[in-house]
């Protein structure tokens, strides 16, 4: 049965938090795809087939010309950062991209100028910066990030918004307390417990004014239980956390493959070397350590030690994330995997993969942005598992282990479209094929 979606008119503003390296590269591939200067490669919403029917029916639109996405025309940006620069200066400074692309969109990038951020250096130790709120209660602040969001929607002449998280990793705050109500968390932002993030904080203000949220870091943000109650409380879709680009990207790839053919796996030592924001603020140990916590757990869940003991019982995985300056945001990861085969005996895989984290991220930010608004506009809220494919670490129902195998990831997302359109859902089977052959006899 189709579900009863919203057109996708008027204007969608996407609001972000974090106008960095990620940010600025998809608002400037963005405005050049407008143009017609470039494509929107990596972007599954934009150049992505989806299968519909039989395979002898050879339907595969495009997912855009599937489901009713929002028109790249039709977007429009804005957000918040720590430092005063335009996006075409911050653009300039992240240096993902040449001058000569960014020139070409220069009037587009100088008009989107920050709000003044939320703020708090000891969830950050290595940023500082001076476009910051101040307000007396964290409560206070949520209420400042409402008002920005009301008048950036009224001025922009928007009909609906998204926001999606692009800043730093915050440090490590494990579940407490102040987490599991809407009511005790209203309370610790009135009493300005140290506890609560400024990610919490726009979450918060997001969910209140009915704004989709997209956490792209691994902090806890929205994945709380009183933020999940507020979002169903006002039927808001939410999804996260922590964009999955370089390395665990690969992960997810290699390990379901080794995983398929029973392949036995005894160490798996991952290292980074990067130079952006992101490298230096992960060069704290607080902060490395809700990054290494988000990706420890790929492994574990796609191979499922527990359940294959023989296999991946005594499975050794390290992860190393060094800042290195001279890179910039060229992040160059390396990977050795130590595997075995028949009868125990050994080998080695080698994985030597040289990314550009923001060139990798920015197309996910876009298709979050798209696909979150979709499901506000079909009447889907709380946790959006089926956007699972786009994170590193993805937030499920409470109790339920993620899925973290990207193929299956991709059959849930794409099962979830066809759903929602209500297209039969693809189990891949097959058998039907040949039932009809027979029949046919």
């Amino acid at each position: 049965m189709k579900y009863e979606i919203m057109p996708a008119e008027g204007k969608l503003g996407i609001l972000m938090p974090g106008l960095g390296a990620v940010a600025t590269t998809m608002i400037a591939g963005v405005e050049a795809i407008k143009k017609g200067l470039s494509k929107p490669v990596g972007a599954l919403t934009q150049m992505g087939n989806i299968r519909l029917g039989k395979r002898t029916e050879n339907r595969y639109p495009l997912i855009k010309d599937f489901v009713p996405l929002t028109d790249l025309n039709d977007i429009v940006f804005g957000g918040w950062d720590v430092y005063k620069d335009n996006v075409y200066e911050a653009a300039m400074n992240a240096k993902v991209l040449e001058a000569e692309i960014l020139n070409a969109v220069r009037p587009e990038l100088e008009a989107l100028v920050p709000m003044k951020a939320v703020f708090d250096r000891e969830f950050v130790k290595n940023l500082d910066g001076t476009n910051i709120k101040h307000e007396e209660t964290k409560y206070q602040l949520a209420l400042a990030l409402m008002g920005d969001i009301q008048h950036f929607k009224n001025s922009n002449q928007c009909s609906r918004l998204v926001m999606i998280w692009c800043a730093s990793t915050e440090k490590y705050m494990p579940p407490c307390e102040i987490y599991e109500s809407v009511e005790s968390f209203e309370t610790a932002l009135q009493d300005n417990d140290p506890r609560i993030a400024p990610s919490m904080i726009y979450a918060y203000a997001a969910i209140k004014m009915g704004v989709p949220f997209v956490n792209g870091a691994p902090n806890l943000t929205c994945d709380i239980p009183a933020l999940i109650e507020l979002a169903k409380e006002y039927n808001v879709p939410i999804a996260g956390k922590d964009f999955k680009t370089g390395q665990t990207l690969m992960k997810t790839i290699v390990a379901p493959g080794l995983h398929a053919r029973a392949l036995g796996i005894r160490g798996w030592f991952s290292s980074n070397i990067l130079g952006n924001r992101d490298g230096l603020v992960l060069d704290d140990p607080d902060n490395f350590k809700t990054k290494e916590v988000s990706k420890l757990s790929v492994l574990e869940e796609i191979l499922q030690p527990d359940v294959n003991p023989d296999l991946y019982g005594d499975l050794y995985h390290k992860v190393r994330i060094n800042y290195y300056p001279p890179h910039g945001d060229n992040k160059e990861s390396w990977d050795n995997i130590d595997i075995f085969g028949w009868m125990g005996y050994q080998m080695q895989i080698k994985i030597n993969f040289l990314c550009r984290d923001s060139i990798l991220a920015a197309p996910i930010v876009l298709d979050l942005a798209l696909f979150i608004d979709l499901a506000q506009r079909a009447g889907m809220s709380g946790t959006q598992e089926w956007l699972s494919f786009y994170f590193k670490s993805p937030q499920t129902a409470p109790g339920l282990k993620p899925e973290h195998d990207i193929f299956k990831q991709l059959i849930k997302l794409q099962n979830t479209l066809r759903h929602i359109m209500g297209e039969d859902l693809i189990t891949h089977l097959g058998l039907d094929y040949y039932q009809e052959l027979v029949e046919a006899l």
